[in-house]
């Protein structure tokens, strides 16, 4: 899998990585345990979209 990560998370390691080389799947990671496959938490397409977009507009609160 090809993993990356937020370009606002600069060289910090307080970060998630994201996968999405699977068509119907996005695995997401913590960055601080890249070898720890029972931290990988693994979510539909549209899952993941409907997060990013509710992050982007606000709406999951302060």
């Amino acid at each position: 899998m090809i993993w990356r990560k937020s370009t606002h998370s600069a060289t910090s390691n307080d970060c998630l990585e994201v996968t999405d080389d699977e068509p119907d799947a996005i695995h997401i990671r913590d960055s601080k345990h890249p070898d720890e496959p029972s931290l990988i938490l693994t979510t539909a397409p549209a899952a993941w979209s409907a997060f990013l977009a509710a992050l982007r507009a606000g709406g999951l609160g302060s």
